[in-house]
């Protein structure tokens, strides 16, 4: 009863935490929790507050994630391990998200630039083949955009009223997401209907939701705060794992997160594999196993974002 007291009363005239210290503290206070306790050099056990695990446990028990442990050099003769789940690596790639975004209001004339690099190595054997896709699209859709794809370049027409597309490309429509994780779930699960925010998941609608979820980080620019709320999402999603080992990618030593779906699901037979970075859990691209069009030759493809941005026209560049 005093440490409620006592909590409630901490810091009681202190202005209120911004979103993004919000976030990066739960995050943190996360890790603490997560991390194995230490013993002083007198020998006694320090154990942590029930109030602070508590607190911290129940924002993440919606969370069904395997782990992975990594060794850590900690300067002693033994190596010190870690437990780092999926969870983690989502909520720290939230906390990155939230800290490194820029606010941005296009306008309906404008359009969203994207250079992405897409490399593909035949699982068969042979060269790897490397492209440079760069692509202009439509705020509000109601202009041609320029896209690329595996460096096939084409005009598209602005959308016709009742089509349908995932991620949405009308900004104004990625506007009307919701910025609560919880929310958002329930809304790509009902996508097209009201959603019922009272009703539970039922085990068969996540692979669709995760899908949804994946396809909206794909997407290089999103409304503020969206990204790091896909995030989180994403982590409550079961059947979300980290890769068991570190992985190389565009420079980083970095952790993947894969949905291990139901047997024969487009996830599964995919291998689809999110990075992020080891150290600050920045999103970095993907990798997957895919087929190429119109023929039954099999790729391991990676993707990475180098540039995206806002500009007044097709061919410009941020």
């Amino acid at each position: 009863m005093n440490e409620i007291k006592l909590l409630r009363e901490w810091d009681a005239d202190a202005p209120p935490l911004t979103d993004t210290a919000r976030a990066r503290a739960r995050f943190r206070l996360y890790q603490a929790m997560r991390a194995p306790a230490t013993t002083p050099t007198t020998g006694r056990a320090v154990g942590r507050r029930p109030l602070l695990r508590i607190a911290v446990a129940c924002a993440a028990a919606a969370a069904v994630t395997a782990t992975v442990v990594v060794a850590q050099n900690t300067g002693e003769n033994a190596p010190r391990t870690q437990t780092v789940s999926a969870t983690t690596v989502l909520w720290g790639a939230a906390a990155e998200a939230r800290r490194t975004e820029k606010p941005l209001a296009p306008r309906d004339d404008q359009f969203i630039y994207t250079k992405e690099v897409i490399k593909r190595t035949p699982v068969s054997g042979g060269p790897a083949e490397t492209y440079v896709d760069e692509s202009w699209s439509s705020v509000d859709g109601s202009k041609k955009s320029y896209v690329s794809e595996l460096g096939h370049t084409q005009w598209v027409p602005p959308a016709q009223k009742g089509e349908y597309s995932w991620p949405p490309t009308e900004w104004s429509k990625l506007e009307q997401l919701p910025l609560d994780p919880a929310r958002l779930t329930i809304t790509l699960r009902e996508a097209g209907t009201k959603p019922d925010f009272g009703r539970k998941t039922r085990a068969d609608e996540w692979p669709h939701i995760q899908f949804f979820l994946a396809g909206l980080l794909r997407t290089s620019v999103l409304p503020r705060g969206l990204r790091s709320a896909a995030f989180e999402a994403l982590a409550a999603v079961p059947g979300v794992e980290v890769l068991p080992d570190r992985t190389e990618f565009n420079g980083h030593t970095a952790f993947g997160i894969r949905y291990v779906g139901p047997r024969g699901s487009l996830w599964q037979k995919s291998g689809r594999v999110l990075l992020f970075d080891a150290k600050t859990y920045q999103y970095l691209g993907m990798r997957e196993r895919t087929t190429g069009k119109l023929t039954t030759k099999v790729y391991d493809q990676s993707q990475y974002v180098v540039a995206d941005g806002v500009v007044d026209r097709v061919l410009q560049r941020p």
